[in-house]
């Protein structure tokens, strides 16, 4: 199935849920059709010809309004100082106009956008051939769009210190400066001053706090939720592929990092830099760069709500650039521009391309289910966990849906209280509110630990310093070890490699010897390995065996140290014993795929009633993912387990109710056309966390309505009375008549509806024909002369 959306994103936002009764069908399906992009297209625009403007590199691209304005960089022979704009709606390209004296040619400046005008700041100029006059630059030019004037602006007190390669940031009006090369040094300094006319020209240096980034240049700034971004750049021996936030409020930075967080997706980015780098509603889009000697052309995402990275996959009619440094990029609307850089073989590149965003809603299948666990509502199960025996409420769906050996413990306990039940009724056939909650014993697992491993169940995700706030403390390392157990006696494949790739990251020169001192207890000859090969590696070693906790070791490690060392060679003292993950196992997707399929049948307790038809399901899922039905179980649960389903005044099809449960259990958004009609307000009355899924109904519906199934639209457009999916629908069969009137669903239709074809159809011809005897009016008017 094809992505798109409407570029006008009018898309209904239902975040207050009035009551449903008052809500018309009608009123609910506005689906205001209009021109659409497809989501995640590359697409080439027209390249900047020669007479226009050269090839370039290292310059700048700001958005003002419907264009995009790049200014100077370098064309491999000469620094430019030239001020171009590319209409976007026009997709043409012209010199911008403009009076006063522009900046000196420059490259590896600034720019950035403030009201109606552009600032560039600094940047490296002179003649790049001679050497002549060759300076980094702390100049401030502002460029005014309405009137084209160039003007230098001057200044009180202090300047920042000259530099290019910097990143340039507006924020509160002000103008900051942070970090780039000065000649001699990479900076990490931050500098600001007032863009507000009428306010004194001064520089303020700014003191940070926080994890600040190391000294860097060559990088990239986004600014999103009252901060700015940096990720990766030029640092020397410090490079990271760590993205830094810097929180203006505070003017504190947080480095954000996957080394202590352990969550679903892949790493972060290469590290690299001459890259760029975008905010576009939640997510920070990064292109290109050099990473490692390659360009590569891969379009990263950071969610700043899930705090993950993951590659965007282009659709498959997309041009997908070339890879390539020194570009600039820019938004305009619900699109990315990207012009420029340094492509294969020192190449400076005229290409422009537009890369289109998506805007659907963020899906929340991890948060909501998360949320059900952090409010124990509607626990069906409770784990007796440890020596203590410290009673942990859960789910059975959930559970069973992530855990082969759970599974098999829950099946065990189910059938001794049913034998149990059965002893004392005489049956095990009583109402629900009447039975006990099943247990479950654990007896060698740690209680927190256990705890842990329930979040990665539900969230797919598990982030120790949320119970210990320093990720490299010894506690923390051993609490890790017993959730590895945990993950191995579970059977969690995708567990197991999270907290190997923890354990990976957290084991230093303080808590080596404790970690292997409990891998040995526990008896966890992997992490055991781990341990003993860190020691023994050449950089390590000395410091490790002098340190007085070496001393205290048991007596048979010590000696396995000793003997380690003395065996092993240099190169594998050297090489790394632990592999880059590769994630084998389920996802919380897949595995709430099956749970629906088939490994959950057995487990369901609630009977939903579609037309007379019952549909089996699992009450802990629908109550996590739909308010409706939680508010159902919660205040008044049919005694009898059966719940009448339907969308308003309207009772789904059974194929459309299908799509509805995938999207449930495992956030499918894939379905057929006609399903996409039944279900455009079903996160209205169902109560859904947002409308993800109603933006994808429409975009299906956008995107996939053709003759073949336009007969089935139009029945299920009716039957909602949505009239404007109705009347596309009408006006479909009637431009394709001829073919769908072969189809055999025609002759199933009522009534009414073949007779709305036939006064459509009637309406067609009379256009026609008095478009027909107009015009031949007129050629009879003209041949009068």
């Amino acid at each position: 199935m094809a992505c798109s959306q409407p570029s006008n994103s009018s898309i209904v936002d239902f975040e207050a849920w009035p009551d449903r009764s008052d809500c018309l069908p009608s009123e609910c399906l506005t689906l205001d059709f209009g021109s659409f992009e497809t989501v995640h297209r590359w697409k080439r625009m027209p390249e900047c010809d020669e007479f226009v403007g050269a090839r370039r590199s290292k310059h700048t691209v700001v958005a003002y309004k419907d264009a995009i304005y790049v200014f100077g960089g370098d064309n491999g022979k000469s620094m430019l100082n030239d001020l171009l704009r590319f209409d976007v709606k026009e997709k043409s390209w012209g010199r911008a106009f403009h009076m006063g004296t522009p900046p000196t040619p420059r490259y590896h400046h600034s720019a950035v956008v403030h009201e109606n005008s552009m600032f560039v700041f600094g940047g490296y100029t002179g003649n790049i051939h001679s050497n002549s006059n060759l300076a980094n630059k702390n100049d401030l030019f502002e460029y005014k769009f309405q009137t084209g004037q160039w003007i230098e602006w001057k200044f009180v007190g202090r300047t920042p210190v000259p530099r290019s390669a910097h990143g340039a940031a507006v924020y509160d009006n002000k103008l900051w400066i942070f970090a780039g090369y000065d000649g001699n040094v990479r900076l990490n300094d931050m500098w600001t001053i007032s863009l507000l006319p009428g306010e004194n020209r001064v520089w303020e240096p700014v003191v940070q706090s926080g994890n600040c980034p190391p000294t860097c240049c060559n990088f990239p700034v986004a600014v999103a939720r009252e901060s700015m971004f940096v990720f990766s750049g030029q640092s020397g021996a410090k490079i990271t592929n760590s993205l830094f936030q810097f929180h203006f409020q505070e003017k504190c930075w947080t480095r954000i990092s996957t080394e202590h967080i352990l969550r679903r997706g892949p790493p972060p980015p290469a590290r690299r830099y001459g890259h760029t780098m975008v905010a576009f509603e939640r997510h920070l889009y990064m292109f290109g760069g050099a990473a490692d000697s390659t360009l590569p052309n891969d379009l990263h995402c950071y969610d700043l709500d899930t705090v993950t990275w993951s590659i965007i996959q282009p659709s498959a009619d997309s041009k997908v650039p070339s890879g390539r440094l020194f570009h600039a990029a820019a938004v305009v609307g619900d699109a990315m521009y990207i012009f420029g850089g340094t492509v294969d073989n020192n190449v400076r590149s005229g290409e422009m391309f537009r890369f289109q965003f998506s805007c659907y809603p963020k899906c929340t299948l991890h948060e909501d289910f998360g949320k059900l666990l952090e409010e124990r509502q509607f626990c069906d199960v409770e784990f007796i966990v440890g020596p203590d025996e410290v009673v942990i409420p859960a789910h059975i769906a959930i559970i069973v849906a992530r855990s082969t050996y759970l599974r098999s413990r829950i099946r065990q306990a189910k059938n001794l209280r049913d034998k149990q039940l059965e002893k004392v009724h005489g049956t095990n056939e009583i109402l629900a509110a009447d039975i006990p909650k099943l247990q479950v014993h654990l007896k060698k697992a740690v209680p927190e630990a256990f705890e842990m491993v329930l979040n990665y169940i539900y969230t797919d995700c598990i982030d120790p310093t949320e119970k210990i706030k320093d990720p490299v403390c010894n506690r923390i390392v051993l609490l890790m070890m017993d959730v590895y157990q945990l993950a191995v006696q579970l059977d969690m494949k995708r567990l197991e490699q999270l907290c190997v790739q923890y354990l990976e990251t957290t084991i230093n020169h303080q808590n080596v010897l404790e970690a292997l001192h409990n891998a040995s207890l526990l008896n966890l000859c992997f992490i055991k390995e781990y341990c003993l090969k860190f020691i023994v590696k050449e950089s390590n070693y000395n410091q490790i065996v002098m340190s007085k906790e070496f001393e205290t070791l048991d007596r048979t490690l010590m000696v396995e140290i000793i003997r380690r060392k003395q065996t092993q060679n240099s190169a594998l003292h050297n090489k790394t014993f632990l592999q880059e993950p590769t994630y084998e196992g389920t996802s919380l997707e897949n595995d709430m795929e099956m749970l629906l399929k088939s490994a959950g049948k057995e487990f369901c307790d609630i009977t939903l009633m579609l037309d007379g038809v019952p549909v089996m399901a699992h009450k802990s899922i629908l109550a996590a993912r739909c308010g409706y039905f939680e508010a159902m179980f919660r205040s008044f649960m049919p005694a009898n387990n059966i719940v009448q389903i339907q969308i308003g005044e309207m009772v789904p099809s059974r194929e459309s109710f299908d799509s509805l449960l995938r999207y449930i259990y495992y956030a499918d958004v894939n379905m057929p056309t006609e399903d996409s009609l039944y279900l455009f307000s079903a996160p209205y009355f169902y109560g859904f966390t947002n409308n993800r899924l109603q933006a994808f109904c429409k975009q299906n519906l956008e995107m996939n309505v053709t003759f073949e199934n336009v007969v089935q639209i139009l029945e299920a457009a009716d039957r909602m009375q949505a009239q404007d999916m109705k009347k596309y629908a009408l006006h479909l069969i009637v431009q394709h008549f001829p073919k769908v009137a072969k189809l055999s669903k025609i002759r199933s239709l009522s009534r009414e509806l073949l007779l709305a074809i036939l006064e459509a159809l009637a309406d067609e011809m009379s256009e026609t024909k008095l478009t027909q005897d107009v015009a031949g009016a007129s050629i009879t008017n003209n041949t009068s002369y």
